[in-house]
């Protein structure tokens, strides 16, 4: 299944609406949606290596975007919505020991996560369940997701034909250790927080 979902999406790639599909991804995982953009974006610039740095760019625009989303869920709607948003992902003690230590580190914190495989969303609900300042939330945002967006489309670039010839070889490792990373981000922020 993971498979056909790879060969979707590399053939996604050249369609005209591709770019949509990536900046639709990259906006609703920041606020509410738990797979990462990364899934779209890889196979895209796999496919398509001399639009990578664009591609790049459209993830994190969107992603900051969304990551807008997700402040105000925390700012405007934490009562009902993001709270709703934080027991979904079981995270509720994780989230009242996240944000003691929030409060003095708000915007390292803020560029970790939107650096790693930790849930980006639960950041930006929580930025703006915090009442952080909201241009230290936009700086740490724009940072942390242009970097992580733009150093996989500079690799894929650079090594796009070897990491692809991988990726078709390995399929299911790749796609072990992308759930792995996944699901390990979940409890990483659950179990450490």
């Amino acid at each position: 299944m993971l498979r056909k979902l790879y060969d979707w999406t590399m053939k996604l790639a050249e369609r005209p609406h591709a770019d949509w599909a990536l900046a639709g991804v990259s906006f609703v995982e920041s606020s509410f949606f738990p797979i990462p953009p990364d899934i779209l974006l890889i196979p895209m610039v796999i496919a398509q290596r001399a639009r990578a740095f664009t591609l790049a760019l459209i993830a994190s625009v969107s992603s900051v975007l969304g990551g807008m989303l997700g402040y105000a869920i925390g700012f405007l709607l934490f009562a009902t919505l993001g709270q709703w948003i934080i027991e979904f992902y079981g995270l509720q003690q994780a989230f009242a020991r996240f944000t003691e230590a929030y409060n003095a580190h708000g915007g390292w914190i803020v560029f970790t996560f939107g650096l790693t495989p930790l849930p980006y969303k639960l950041i930006t609900i929580a930025s703006g369940a915090s009442g952080m300042n909201l241009g230290i939330f936009l700086l740490a945002s724009v940072a942390a997701r242009s970097l992580r967006f733009f150093a996989i489309g500079l690799l894929l670039y650079w090594f796009g034909p070897v990491i692809r010839e991988l990726i078709e070889r390995y399929f299911g490792l790749a796609a072990t250790l992308f759930t792995v990373l996944l699901v390990g981000g979940f409890a990483a922020v659950k179990y450490l927080f």
